[in-house]
């Protein structure tokens, strides 16, 4: 049975790049290369290395100089730029990671599947797959975006999804139940929703001010229950029999070290069910998907 720990994924997107010297004088590759560090002691192998930051491939390829296990995941290029540009980017980005071939490119927008590039982005990410490039060809997916309609369609080897302690909307549709039994492999992100349940209730932003109450009451469930809310995130999120895989984004070693703790730790025993939020404006998938 894969433990709670290796069912773990680790994404960069919130590595800190910028700048030059980082914390205590350390440039961002040392600031990488630590977290990396952690995520191989503790048995963590998957690395989605979609950065959003200009050179942040560059500074992670740096840290991945070093013998490693990680199977690495990028993401595509604009579907509009067409498909030699699509595979001109992937093989570049692989290239600045230090990398051959990767486990696995995902598209970053399901919408770019359905639009008048999709059918060309998708038949070259295929031959990308077919020539050996990849592994595997993924789909990151909103909860707008009917991901067990993407699945149904497409047939890509894995879907990401949103899904939290907090949103559990594609968990008690049965979405994610669904895309499983096609035979697609399921990833949760976002399990984290941007810290919200980490934050001072005075330090909300705007579009959960509404749902402050609610939030009140499942960090009293938490505690009640002799939990914290990064076990309660966590313990949730690894236990959903519907997904292979958990991906992390954390900005410091000592972060992802929380983390490894944490999931290494027996779940808490709290009702679940009952720490779902339903308010629409917390739950907009467009403002917190990214999280």
């Amino acid at each position: 049975m894969q433990s709670r720990v290796s069912k773990l994924g680790l994404s960069a997107a919130q590595f800190r790049f910028e700048g030059s010297v980082g914390a205590r004088g350390r440039s961002p590759t040392d600031q990488a290369m630590e977290i990396l560090t952690v995520a191989q002691r503790a048995g963590v192998d998957l690395l989605d290395a979609a950065v959003a930051y200009p050179g942040g491939e560059t500074v992670l390829g740096e840290a991945l100089r070093l013998p490693n296990s990680f199977s690495l995941m990028i993401k595509t290029a604009r579907a509009d730029r067409g498909p030699d540009f699509i595979e001109a980017e992937a093989r570049a980005s692989l290239k600045r990671l230090g990398a051959v071939r990767g486990h696995a490119i995902v598209v970053q927008s399901a919408g770019d599947l359905f639009g008048p590039h999709g059918p060309a982005l998708w038949d070259k990410l295929h031959d990308l797959k077919d020539q050996g490039l990849f592994d595997k060809v993924g789909v990151a997916t909103l909860v707008s975006d009917d991901p067990a309609g993407v699945a149904r369609r497409f047939k890509p080897d894995f879907i990401q999804a949103p899904v939290s302690l907090l949103d559990q909307r594609l968990l008690t549709s049965g979405t994610l139940a669904a895309v499983r039994d096609l035979g697609v492999e399921v990833q949760l992100r976002s399990i984290f929703m941007q810290g919200i349940l980490f934050l001072p209730l005075d330090r909300m932003p705007a579009p959960m001010k509404g749902a402050a109450a609610g939030l009140s009451r499942v960090r009293r469930m938490i505690a009640e229950g002799r939990s914290d809310p990064l076990q309660a995130a966590l313990g949730f999120a690894l236990s959903r029999q519907e997904a292979s895989r958990v991906i992390v984004a954390v900005t410091t070693a000592q972060e992802l070290q929380a983390v490894v703790a944490a999931a290494s730790s027996p779940p808490p025993d709290l009702d679940w069910d009952g720490m779902a939020m339903s308010d629409p404006t917390a739950l907009d998938d467009q403002r917190w998907a990214a999280a």
